[in-house]
């Protein structure tokens, strides 16, 4: 008797990475601007928070186009978060564009054209048209196909009606196709753009919503058009400058976008789109986003870069510069010079500086519990504390990192929420920076390279690279 196997059925869904400010989904600010203490997954910082609200009002407004903002802060203070914050805030129709500095030093282009990429990558234009649509309920579809093959090609009717008015259209072969394609039936309210001929299925008729027993619950139900079949419709796009750019310099086309290898883009062809934007923008066709531009550990820039900067934040047509950086007086890298932050004091005279501060214990306290759920932890009250106790003597970010190794030791043991004795294990395996200190101190002989002498006074030494 042969075996019969049944097939496996899987559901599958999309899968998300938890990353390390996945759960920011804006800056937690209520209609005053003023911070909520916590919220959409920011917490405290509020100062910070504040600042960064009032920039994102002026960036809606349009009013602060070319300006830069300084976050500046110690490691681990929730500077990245806030510029995500800020991405989140903004919307899809705003561009933000995110790099890191270190990303500009490639070989396959010179540093100023990776940084004006990434500019104009931060400025949209949104582009307004007007298309004339057909727009209807579909009352009848009839084709007429040829009895014999090879006869003359099928032609067919279509009957499309508003609230005040019913048309007959002949149709040609590809409209016939168009149709075919789309599934279009009787009851469909459907949109023609009559320049390209593409056809959108906008849902069915509520008067036709008795027609079946069964549908899926994706079917849309949508009123039955009203006015004239024939209308004139605003159809806005929004892309960005670097798109242009690259659409314009290539042979492929758009096709360029998706292939990534972008390569330089000669200066000829920036100067013609930017003229060309412009008649479009005194024509009232097309308006400029300023969007934003944010470059992590800024510091990795050169003199060179922050040359650029200085000179492209002046051009009327560039976004909010909004940079991030961990340093203090640092030398400015290209030269031997010591400035703020490793930035030269004319870029630093320009900029609006967020400072951020170190988070208390019930700050991290509270961060602990939504990265917990984001990761779908359950944690112990006791285990929580101790957790907290090692973010406060630690980094905040050690303490994160060692919920989901705790979540696998508690799952080895097959306990359902993560104890004491869980963080404890992971506690011990992995070494916090000062420990690490601690004990390459103790081993450095057995080490290569050890730089550190060992002899007298070296505990002191040694206790206040740790501290």
């Amino acid at each position: 008797m042969a075996e019969i196997k049944l097939s496996e059925i899987r559901d599958l869904t999309r899968i998300e990475r938890i990353g390390a400010h996945s759960h920011i989904r804006g800056l937690g600010l209520d209609s005053s601007l003023e911070a909520r203490s916590v919220s959409e997954g920011m917490v405290g910082q509020t100062q910070a928070r504040k600042s960064a609200g009032i920039i994102l009002q002026m960036i809606k407004e349009g009013k602060i186009a070319g300006r830069a903002v300084l976050l500046a802060g110690q490691p681990g203070t929730g500077k990245t978060a806030i510029a995500m914050g800020m991405a989140k805030s903004l919307g899809d129709s705003t561009p933000f564009a995110s790099i890191s500095a270190s990303e500009i030093f490639s070989l396959e282009m010179s540093k100023t054209e990776a940084l004006m990429q990434a500019f104009r990558k931060a400025i949209g234009v949104r582009i307004k048209e007007e298309t004339e649509i057909i727009e209807g309920e579909v009352i009848e579809v009839s084709i007429d196909r040829p009895a014999v093959a090879g006869a003359a090609s099928k032609s067919g009717k279509l009957t499309l009606k508003t609230t005040e008015m019913e048309t007959v259209y002949d149709l040609g072969v590809k409209m016939i196709e168009a149709l075919g394609k789309e599934k279009v039936q009787s009851g469909d309210v459907i949109a023609i753009d009559k320049a390209s001929g593409k056809i959108t299925k906008l849902g069915r008729s509520f008067a036709r919503s008795r027609d079946y027993d069964a549908m899926g619950p994706q079917t849309k139900f949508v009123q039955c058009p009203d006015g004239e079949l024939q209308k004139r419709k605003e159809v806005v796009h929004i892309v960005t400058l670097h798109e242009i750019d690259v659409i314009n310099s290539r042979t492929q086309g758009f096709l360029a976008l998706f292939t990534g290898d972008t390569g330089e883009i000669r200066a000829e062809v920036r100067e013609q789109i930017d003229t060309k934007v412009a008649e479009w923008r005194e024509e009232g066709k097309a308006e400029i986003i300023p969007g934003v531009l944010f470059i992590d550990e800024v510091h990795m820039l050169d003199i060179e870069c922050f040359s650029f900067l200085n000179r492209a934040l002046e051009n009327e047509m560039a976004p909010i510069l909004v940079i991030a950086t961990n340093r203090g007086i640092t030398t400015i890298r290209g030269t031997n010079y010591k400035s703020p932050h490793g930035i030269p004091i004319d870029l630093l005279d320009r900029l609006l500086i967020i400072t951020t501060q170190p988070f208390s214990e019930d700050e991290i306290r509270k961060i602990l519990d939504i990265r917990c759920q984001e990761e779908g932890v359950d944690m112990s009250e006791e285990a929580k504390v101790l957790l907290t106790k090692i973010g406060v003597e630690t980094t905040l970010r050690y303490a994160i990192n060692l919920i989901s190794g705790s979540a696998l030791a508690c799952h080895k043991r097959k306990g359902k929420i993560v104890e004491m004795e869980d963080i404890s294990r992971v506690y011990q395996l992995f070494l916090d920076v000062k420990r690490s200190t601690q004990y390459l101190m103790e081993y450095q002989s057995q080490y290569m390279f050890s730089e550190v002498p060992m002899g007298e006074g070296d505990e002191d030494e040694a206790n206040a690279m740790v501290s």
